[in-house]
């Protein structure tokens, strides 16, 4: 665990060299148990639809996007969706890959994101 436990990682990129370290810190940090919250920028929201992970297919070398995802969030990660991103991005929230994917404004991450001991930006 981080010194103070918590874990931050923002993604602001919907492809797979932007998505896959984005999940692999976000794994890694509920593996070794922090508490980790991941913000995916307007940029990055593409990537939280349903069916974009399912596009990224596993890279060679590299684990399932799908299952990082789902560990994330089974191991009491937080996955946010910027608030800027549903009408900047043309999404709704029925389109999220998952109901437990959280939107919210900047602020309110920020907020959130006070103190954490790591953090990450993809």
């Amino acid at each position: 665990m981080s010194d103070d436990g918590k874990m931050v990682v923002i993604c602001n990129h919907a492809d797979a060299p932007h998505v896959m370290p984005t999940l692999i810190m976000g794994a890694s940090g509920v593996g070794i148990g922090d508490q980790v919250i991941l913000f995916f920028a307007p940029g990055g929201a593409q990537a939280l639809v349903k069916g974009e992970l399912e596009k990224i297919g596993t890279p060679k070398g590299l684990p399932n996007p799908i299952e990082l995802f789902n560990t994330i969030l089974e191991h009491g990660g937080e996955i946010i969706l910027c608030e800027l991103a549903l009408e900047n991005k043309g999404i709704k929230v029925e389109d999220l890959r998952d109901e437990r994917i959280v939107i919210k404004n900047a602020p309110s991450f920020l907020l959130d994101a006070q103190g954490a001991g790591l953090s990450f930006v993809f």
